[in-house]
């Protein structure tokens, strides 16, 4: 969640409670461990699934938060969840290629993968085996009432509603608990699905616990921090599948492009107000983000210029933000070997801890033989 942009950092809260950004910061809130205790003894779970290129609304969201964490000394877990691809499609397209791109991205972005556990969600069978247990502990009331379920479901690219799509909460929540993670950051629009997550833990825990009373699972709490909403070229939800966003692989032609079509309005003084002119506000905070400098800054030294004078220094911004990380990315797509071992490594690891896990479970159920 490896650039250090300006901003300040708040503590995570439990889940379902808000974290707030003091005024005149900019960036996203580091989601420090709580309580400042000994990041070493936090397990966090995050990931991806694969379905294209990420962008910039991804790096400033989530992926530099995570390098943060990993920096701090937090143990990583993180899920390619190409099994998730298939939620709200027919077909896994390009597949194997967009996990390789994935692991670039991540690796160029600053992930360390002698230090954070990158894997694919297919090649761990006994998380995907927690899925059953799981499932009955979950009622189809409560899962149709999951208010991020319904908006998938909205959003989906099938015809009718998959069985994968509905108990999608509770695949996620055998993701966390696998590897029986304690953190797992989040926006608020993923607070319900990390609430199933902690629902299954408890209820598991109660049902059946260990012979000396204690839990098997933890119950993960969220690390919630203020993300900058940065919108899409089109003035939408930047989306990979919208054409809106400026991929972290692209060459400083197709973002020069990108951003010269990003959609602005018709008063020629730049000003930052996100409310009242959201386009212009987003290009205005995407070059600060870059500057690391407050938008109001970068607004007023613009004045003036209008609309050309935005895109021209959000373009020069990015290009110069994203230089090391396009050249550490070139880099390392000359061997896609290497992205393939780090998944093969990581998948190694994740079914050690998965196999561990699975047998506890089956051992506390009385299934084990």
């Amino acid at each position: 969640m490896t650039t250090t942009p300006a901003s300040a950092a708040v503590a995570p809260t439990a889940v379902g409670v808000a974290t707030s950004v003091p005024s005149g910061t900019t960036s996203t809130a580091v989601p420090s461990v709580p309580y400042d205790d000994d990041p070493t003894a936090h397990r966090v779970l995050t990931g991806d699934r694969p379905t294209g290129p990420l962008h910039l609304g991804h790096y400033f969201g989530t992926l530099r938060n995570r390098v943060r964490l990993q920096d701090q000394g937090v143990e990583m877990f993180v899920v390619v969840a190409d099994y998730q691809v298939i939620t709200d499609r027919d077909l896994a397209d390009r597949l194997a290629e967009h996990t390789e791109n994935l692991v670039l991205d991540y690796l160029a972005a600053g992930l360390d993968p002698e230090r954070a556990t990158i894997f694919p969600h297919s090649a761990v069978p006994a998380l995907n085996q927690l899925l059953l247990p799981f499932l009955s502990l979950v009622s189809v009331a409560e899962l149709r009432r999951n208010p991020t379920v319904k908006d998938e479901i909205t959003h989906s690219r099938q015809s009718a509603v998959s069985g994968l799509m509905f108990t999608y909460p509770v695949h996620q929540a055998a993701d966390i608990l696998f590897c029986k993670a304690d953190l797992v950051p989040v926006g608020q629009d993923q607070l319900p699905h990390l609430e199933v997550a902690r629902t299954v833990a408890r209820r598991f825990n109660e049902r059946y616990p260990h012979a000396d009373g204690s839990a098997v699972f933890p119950r993960p709490q969220a690390l919630l921090s203020d993300a900058p909403m940065l919108l899409g070229t089109d003035g939408g939800k930047m989306s990979k599948s919208r054409g809106n966003a400026v991929a972290l692989g692209a060459t400083e032609d197709e973002t020069a492009r990108i951003i010269r079509g990003a959609r602005t309005d018709a008063d020629r003084r730049i000003g930052y107000d996100p409310v009242n002119r959201p386009e212009v506000s987003s290009l205005v905070l995407l070059a600060a983000l870059c500057q690391d400098r407050t938008p109001e800054a970068v607004a007023e030294e613009i004045g003036d210029g209008g609309a050309a004078v935005l895109k021209r220094t959000v373009t020069e911004s990015v290009n110069e933000f994203l230089r090391p990380m396009r050249a550490r990315r070139a880099a390392l797509a000359a061997d896609r070997g290497h992205l393939r071992q780090v998944l093969r490594d990581g998948a190694e690891r994740a079914n050690a801890v998965a196999d561990a896990t699975l047998a506890e479970v089956r051992e506390v159920m009385g299934a084990a033989i």
